[in-house]
């Protein structure tokens, strides 16, 4: 993760504080997992997704540990799975792929934040992939390892955790935050390679299937081990 950059002076409102709190100290003071922080550069990224970053910001000073509510499609599009298969796809990300962009838990579900644009082309990827769902009588729907995959785009809007806050306090919260004013983000490409990625890893103990034909009941079996 980057270090802190100072630059709380573009970042702040003309206005004074609310309540005399200072979110860019808090932010700078916080001790603990770094992944986990967002930073002054982050918060700037993420006020910027709105049509009024300077508002957002003093909303922010005045509220630093509460959720906040933000549009998709201008500087992120969001893809929410279910938290174990989007863990799952943090690991390949980060041990085979290219990393992540910002991450962060809600209520059971993992977001994953992405370039703008993916919320419009992941799923028709997904479903040419043939991971998609599908009726029960379907080549797809005999696979079915992929869970539900939903993509938040233009449009949409989504809950973010607090920039402060402790990570048992039952709500939203960061895995990856975002610590920078230009985060990378991951496009429809990479997170379908960590789709079918985790997929394919699960599909023996998922699906049952097989590259070798079932065996023949009636045939004679012959215990090799023993020919000299």
């Amino acid at each position: 993760m980057s270090v802190w950059l100072n630059d709380e002076a573009t970042l702040r409102t003309d206005a004074a504080p609310h309540h005399g709190v200072d979110i860019f100290a808090l932010l700078r003071d916080r001790a603990d997992d770094r992944a986990a922080q967002v930073t002054a550069s982050g918060a700037a990224w993420l006020a910027g997704s709105t049509p009024y970053p300077r508002s957002t910001l003093s909303q922010w000073e005045s509220r630093p540990s509460s959720p906040g509510v933000l549009p998709c499609g201008s500087s992120f599009d969001v893809v929410n799975v279910p938290a174990l298969f989007g863990r799952r796809m943090l690991e390949r990300l980060w041990a085979e792929g290219p990393g992540s962009g910002p991450v962060a838990t809600h209520r059971g579900r993992m977001l994953l934040f992405a370039s703008p644009g993916t919320a419009q082309r992941l799923p028709s990827l997904l479903a040419w992939e043939e991971w998609g769902t599908g009726s029960a009588g379907s080549p797809r729907g005999q696979r079915g390892a992929l869970p539900p995959v939903l993509c938040h785009g233009t449009g949409d809007a989504v809950t973010v955790p607090p920039l402060t806050g402790g990570a048992d306090s039952g709500g939203p919260r960061w895995v990856v935050a975002p610590d920078t004013r230009n985060p990378w983000l991951p496009g429809p490409d990479v997170l379908l390679w960590a789709c079918v990625r985790v997929c394919r890893s699960a599909a023996p103990s998922t699906t049952g299937n097989s590259i070798f034909p079932p065996a023949d009941p009636g045939a004679n079996v012959y215990d090799v081990t023993r020919r000299r």
